[in-house]
């Protein structure tokens, strides 16, 4: 046993300087470790802040393109509008265009048939003026012509009338101050009042709007 003991001695005399230089160094060791470990906790927070604002970062940026986002969408929406009410407008313009150059072509002819009114004047009255009981075999010149004033004046209105000009005798119809013009008060017997007893002079209608109003003489009250 004695033996064995020195043995191990002997074998353990050799690694003492190297244990304790070990010890000696321990400190150093552990300063450094430390130092180490709190670089890396550092470290560990810096990662974790650097996401932290790359977190943040999005956010504000996601902010920015939503409100960038909804200005677009109200100038969309403006620009929108005032498409629709230039597409309005130019319907509009073009509808009134449209319908001026369909009254044009309707009562373009309108101070035209004026001046034809009086010559179909000229014409009722020539054939009124005529006395009916000289109209006979015995007169062939008074008959020939007044048979062609009759033929003139049926040939007009059937000229006035294919040009959408339509003659207006009212008599006994309701007084209307649109297509008549009363002149003056007649007696009716049996009539109502307002209604039309004599024509004074014809009326005229030119595609429905009135051209000339009869001259009428109305009963009245």
């Amino acid at each position: 046993m004695a033996a064995v003991a020195q043995c191990v001695r002997g074998a353990l005399r050799p690694r003492l300087p190297l244990l304790s230089v070990a010890l000696r160094t321990s400190p150093r060791l552990l300063c450094a470790a430390t130092q180490q470990k709190n670089s890396g906790q550092n470290l560990e927070e810096d990662q974790s802040q650097s996401q932290n604002e790359k977190k943040v970062e999005p956010s504000s940026a996601e902010k920015l393109l939503a409100e960038e986002k909804a200005k677009l969408e109200e100038q969309l929406k403006e620009v929108t509008d005032k498409y629709k009410r230039a597409l309005a407008d130019a319907e509009n313009v073009r509808q009134r265009s449209q319908k001026l150059v369909e009254e044009a072509k309707l009562y373009g002819i309108q101070s035209f048939c004026k001046d034809l009114l009086e010559v179909a004047d000229i014409l009722e009255k020539a054939t009124e003026s005529v006395p009916k009981e000289e109209i006979k075999d015995e007169n062939p010149h008074l008959k020939n012509l007044y048979e062609g004033l009759v033929m003139t004046e049926i040939q007009i209105q059937k000229v006035f009338k294919k040009h959408g000009l339509l003659r207006l005798n009212p008599v006994g119809a309701k007084f209307d101050p649109y297509e008549h013009e009363a002149l003056f008060h007649a007696p009716g017997e049996g009539q109502e009042p307002g209604t039309i007893a004599l024509v004074s002079k014809v009326g005229y209608k030119l595609h429905g709007r009135t051209l000339r109003p009869a001259l009428v003489g109305v009963v009245k009250d």
